[in-house]
């Protein structure tokens, strides 16, 4: 069973390599705009960095959807930009995650265990591409403040990077032979 998240700067690619490799995969896709509220599509759509405030109960409800397909042991792909390290926490151990150092509870759902798929890239190659991008609420604009946000995972967080300079079918491929030859710790 594995819990995949592609995460990364607006533009990055997160939300057509995610709707891409799962059906390949067989596994079920989630895109985390979908969920956001609407004062947060507003926020945005205005020019508006979203804050920690914004992100954390919408981080919240993406974290009880992995629960839940975990819990139904369903292998899942979302597309959420998880930009800081902190987001990525709330994602693997929801609301608990923001209070600060706090051991588990007893009783509490263990933490999920995700394979973060970052995808990486230059700031011109990434601006490009929001500038072709028609119909979506974040506009380039707010670009630089996702760059200034990002906190690339690292050690000892669950991760691979791909390079968004090459063409999104070798990516998908990239990421698809990754997992599929097991080089990666996926539970």
């Amino acid at each position: 069973m594995v819990l995949l998240v592609v995460m990364g700067v607006s533009g990055s690619g997160k939300t057509t390599v995610g709707s891409r490799l799962a059906p390949k995969l067989g596994w079920k896709f989630y895109d985390a705009d979908d969920y956001h509220p609407l004062e947060n599509r507003k926020k945005m759509a205005e020019g508006i960095p979203l804050t920690d405030e914004d992100r954390i109960p919408w981080l919240c409800a993406l974290h009880d959807i992995l629960r839940r397909e975990d819990e139904s042991r369903q292998d899942t792909i979302l597309a959420c930009s998880a930009l800081k390290k902190m987001y990525r926490r709330v994602l693997i151990s929801g609301a608990s995650a923001t209070e600060s150092n706090q051991p588990q509870q007893p009783g509490e759902n263990p933490a999920l265990k995700i394979l973060f798929v970052h995808l990486d890239g230059p700031k011109d190659i990434i601006a490009g591409r929001l500038e072709k991008r028609r119909g979506h609420f974040m506009p380039p604009e707010l670009l630089k403040s996702q760059f200034d946000t990002l906190e690339p995972p690292s050690a000892p967080e669950n991760f691979i990077t791909f390079n968004v300079e090459k063409s999104l079918p070798e990516i998908v491929l990239e990421i698809e032979s990754t997992i599929l030859r097991g080089e990666v710790l996926l539970e």
